[in-house]
């Protein structure tokens, strides 16, 4: 039976030997490389549940890959028809793609949440969404309305034996890793209030300084106010948190991601300010309440990781302003702190009445890779470009978390100028300035990349990078596998789904399998 590729293989790979000449390759004005209609089709809702071994692969699989690659991200994009405002707003659906001896297994299952369930028996709108969404019924159904739903749609993360859905506004979700049956929410053995948020970007520190070089589980929490308090997580290898502190900081907080060092944890606290009077009211949601204030700093919070007598709890350093999601990694060298992000220059608003499928890139700024230093006693910043390609979702080798390293890759635009969806998955070789680019334009959009590193490699960059990818010509979604050394072999897999996968957010990958046949 012909794959899907059979006949049309869109797939580019590119290397570009320095990083001031990547325009070498490209035109200055280069033609749109997508169309909106082609991004559009990602963002429909796929309601059905799927399990199947995938048989339709084009390349093999590595039979070395063994383990468990976890997706999370909004499955719904409508409830009954109704579509949802933003895409953020809908309900998390998990998708497991299970390796192993050359073979692939997928499944996917929504979180049950108590939201999602409440909504698929009513057929319709219950709860304001962070994002825009509202109950029917205009601003008087929806004023002094402030239950929101934990949608449990931005992460996944097998840790400690338990599968954890992760939403950051509040406590996980505890999954059953064979079934993907949501068990009840988790507590850790309640150190966790009920309600409390547990952010979905924890880090992964490889060698943990307090644990005699054991593995840990750092995470956030934040309880954003006229001051906000900021609260750490560390969770060891059976999944308990051990350690918890909390700080309070001025000012209103919206922070998505952080990173770790051995000996600290670093937030950038966007520029933002919360006029919550229009949510009271039921005119907008939350997060339509949020604007970017352009002139003023980004404040970087530096918080010690073990807390000393002599020294202050945390300190606050500024930098230009501008709005940072994601960071990629940071690491110490002396009295520096090095931290690499991707910097949006403005935050794009969600306005009451827009249609995010009809989102104008051109208008937007594009996510760049920025290098910020820390210098801890001046107390100063500078920072510096370290690619102008729009790009978004990076991902490095687990054990360089924290620490200095060498390779990241992230998914990017298809033209080196100007913002446009990913479709392209990059490689930044950011000691030689190489970078290789695999690109899935101009039908293909892409989710974030996965490093699975090969069992029992020294190398940095020795093994796989993992990702769906959209195929808006079938209307169907790839599992594309490729070789991290070397993207100009081109996809060393590529495993068609029988279906679509709404754009998703965030996952992980665990050695781990969860068949039980």
């Amino acid at each position: 039976m012909p794959t899907r590729y059979e006949s049309s293989n869109h797939e580019i790979r590119c290397n570009f030997k320095n990083m001031n000449t990547l325009e070498t390759q490209e035109n200055q004005n280069p033609a749109k490389s997508y169309t909106l209609e082609d991004w559009q089709g990602g963002y429909e809702s796929l309601s059905q549940e799927f399990d199947y071994w995938i048989d339709d692969i084009e390349g093999q699989i590595p039979p070395e890959l063994q383990g468990t690659l976890f997706r999370n991200g909004p499955g719904l994009l409508d409830v009954n028809g109704k579509r949802l405002h933003h895409p953020f707003d809908g309900d998390g659906m998990i998708s497991r793609i299970s390796f192993t001896k050359g073979r692939a297994h997928f499944c996917n299952r929504f979180v049950q949440t108590s939201g999602y369930l409440a909504e698929k028996k009513a057929k319709k709108i219950l709860y304001r969404g962070v994002f825009g969404t509202q109950k029917p019924g205009g601003w008087l159904a929806n004023a002094f309305d402030f239950k929101i739903k934990n949608i449990a749609n931005t992460n996944v993360i097998y840790w400690g034996g338990k599968l954890l859905a992760l939403w950051e506004a509040a406590e996980p979700h505890r999954l059953d890793p064979h079934t993907l049956e949501t068990l009840e929410k988790e507590y850790f053995n309640g150190v966790l209030s009920t309600g409390e948020a547990f952010s979905a970007h924890p880090r992964f520190d490889p060698s943990c300084k307090q644990d005699n070089d054991a593995p840990c589980l750092v995470n956030f929490s934040i309880k954003p106010g006229l001051s906000t308090t900021i609260t750490i997580f560390e969770l060891n290898p059976a999944g308990e948190i051990i350690r918890k502190q909390s700080h309070k900081v001025p000012g209103f907080c919206f922070i998505h991601d952080f990173v770790i060092t051995p000996n600290y944890c670093i937030f950038f606290q966007n520029p933002v300010e919360f006029n919550p009077l229009p949510f009271a009211l039921g005119i907008c949601s939350a997060g339509q309440c949020i604007k970017l204030i352009k002139n003023k700093p980004t404040q970087i919070i530096v918080i010690p990781r073990i807390s000393k007598a002599e020294t202050p709890n945390f300190k606050i350093l500024e930098a230009q302003s501008g709005f940072i999601f994601h960071h990629v990694n940071a690491f110490e060298v002396g009295d520096e702190i090095v931290i690499d992000s991707i910097c949006y220059e403005s935050l794009s608003e969600v306005e009451p009445n827009s249609d995010y499928r009809k989102t104008d890139f051109d208008t937007n700024s594009p996510p760049q890779l920025w290098r910020f230093h820390l210098n801890l006693k001046e107390n100063a910043v500078q920072r510096q470009l370290i690619d102008s390609r729009a790009c978004e979702f990076p991902i490095i080798h687990p054990n360089n978390m924290g620490r200095k390293y060498r390779y990241l890759y992230i998914g990017a635009a298809h033209n080196q100028t100007g913002n446009a969806p990913l479709q392209a998955i990059l490689k930044v070789d950011l000691e030689s300035g190489d970078r290789q680019l695999w690109s899935a334009a101009p039908r293909g959009f892409v989710g974030e990349p996965i490093f699975v590193p090969r069992p029992n490699s020294q190398q940095e960059d020795d093994g796989w990078i993992i990702a769906l990818v959209y195929d808006a010509e079938y209307h169907c979604s790839d599992v594309v596998i490729l070789d991290a050394q070397d993207f100009l072999k081109g996809a060393v897999a590529k495993l068609h789904l029988k279906h679509h996968i709404p754009y998703g957010l965030h996952g992980s990958f665990t050695p781990e399998i969860f068949l039980d046949s």
